[in-house]
């Protein structure tokens, strides 16, 4: 673990009108989603508002009785998932990092004023049932430290001099990964759905000597605004659109968006509303369930790629398939059950549709065609077909080997240790200390 910031020990300022840039909060956090929208493409504007309360709402936590956690998914590698957790480093309260460490570690680092915890890699600890019941006392820590009064009890001691000692738990944690956490976890979580970027979606590289500077300014501010106000913060109420653990969740950052004011208090209520009500209990994400796309595109292209299917055409299409595992899903093959289950994750789901005289369950064309442009290869296609749609050439990045071409990897950087907390911008000082600070 690196050497706590030197602006560690300066003391919380009072309550100030407006941050040391004369931003009031509205303008801090909108600026801060422009921030962030420079290096991330959002799955949508709700996950964006969500992000940037939450980080806002880290500055708060010792006023909160429940700390949410912020889960970054993706079905599959290059989502941006890293990418976002780069950001939020930068901006975040106290940020510590880890990316394979002992609960022991962990706990130990926590203290009664804790720093927000990022786990990236995180489907290396519970990607699957025998690497997640290795980690469960880090499942538990995570659990427990959502809710105040969960402290985890050690004994401590050399020799013969043993007692039992208090840890506290509590605290701000975000996880990254490829597919679900635990439903423990997504139960107490903030979830952002993250998308592999298209062809036409585009960011701005991210260095960490160049671009951390301007988010750590911006965490400078967010202090400024909320470091001094924990009795205020922790009497205030608001009116949630959310019930029971998910209104416990969703709190903090609904105070944030209250204080905040302007349309702050609408955006986050309708996102809190939408993300809640969008989520769903499915099967953990994989890229190897990726060919169920490109074998759906493969049948609307036998058929002409007409603008709906029915779902019993495109199941018989693919158990047909002699080369597709489909047919193996049971006795009868893959189902529609099954298959929507594989789709959903995609954002795919079936409705009713009419195609001439007869109304069924079936799918429409236009749903697939965005998961087919993030997550399967351009398909090759004969001169003069006329169904191909059009899609942009690879750069030659792509073709070449180098870089990934769509720009969701993490940059090159310089190595770090699997805990740190290079940077406490949770405490005050001047813009031009933070400025000017070394890049880790």
């Amino acid at each position: 673990m690196s050497a706590p910031h030197p602006l560690s020990e300066v003391p919380d300022q009072h309550t100030p009108s407006s941050s040391p840039d004369g931003l009031n909060l509205s303008d801090l956090l909108t600026e801060i989603k422009d921030t962030m929208e420079d290096y991330v493409v959002f799955p949508s504007e709700e996950a964006a508002i969500a992000v940037v309360l939450w980080t806002a709402a880290t500055y708060g936590q010792r006023a909160w009785q429940h700390a949410p956690r912020l889960v970054i998914t993706g079905p599959t590698k290059r989502c941006g998932k890293s990418r976002l957790m780069d950001v939020i480093y930068e901006v975040t309260f106290r940020p510590l990092i880890t990316v394979n460490s002992t609960v022991a570690a962990i706990f130990r680092s926590i203290g009664d004023d804790p720093p927000t915890i990022l786990v990236d890699e995180a489907d290396t600890i519970f990607g699957s049932a025998k690497t997640s019941e290795q980690n469960e006392e880090l499942r538990g820590l995570l659990n427990a430290g959502h809710q105040r009064n969960r402290p985890t009890l050690r004994v401590v001691g050399v020799g013969t001099e043993q007692t039992v000692k208090e840890f506290p738990t509590f605290g701000m944690a975000s996880l990254a990964g490829i597919g679900d956490m635990p439903d423990t976890i997504m139960d107490r979580a903030v979830i952002i759905r993250m998308r592999r970027r298209a062809p036409h979606e585009s960011v701005k590289p991210f260095r960490t000597r160049r671009d951390a500077p301007r988010l750590r300014h911006l965490g400078l501010q967010l202090s400024a605004h909320l470091r001094g106000r924990t009795d205020e913060l922790a009497n205030l109420e608001p009116d949630m659109p959310l019930e029971d653990r998910a209104a416990d969740t969703w709190e903090p950052l609904i105070i944030i968006a209250d204080l905040a004011g302007d349309d702050w208090p609408k955006w986050a209520r309708e996102a809190a509303k939408k993300m809640v009500g969008d989520r769903e209990d499915v099967d953990k994400a994989s890229s190897k369930e990726a060919p169920i796309l490109i074998d759906c595109r493969k049948i609307f292209r036998a058929r002409g790629n007409p603008t709906e299917i029915f779902t019993e055409d495109l199941l018989a299409g693919l158990n047909a398939d002699a080369e597709a595992p489909w047919s193996e899903y049971g006795q009868a093959g893959l189902t529609g059950r099954r298959l929507g289950i594989l789709l959903e994750k995609y954002g795919i789901s079936s409705e009713n549709i009419r195609i001439g005289s007869a109304q069924k369950k079936g799918f429409l064309r236009i749903k697939f065609e965005d998961a087919w442009l993030r997550y399967c290869p351009p398909e090759p296609v004969p001169r003069g077909d006329p169904y191909q749609s059009s899609q942009p050439s690879l750069p030659s990045s792509e073709r070449d080997g180098s870089q990934s071409w769509d720009g969701s990897n993490r940059p090159s950087k310089t190595t770090v240790t699997a805990l740190t907390c290079g940077n406490d911008v949770g405490t005050l000082g001047t813009a031009p200390d933070v400025l000017g600070r070394e890049a880790s």
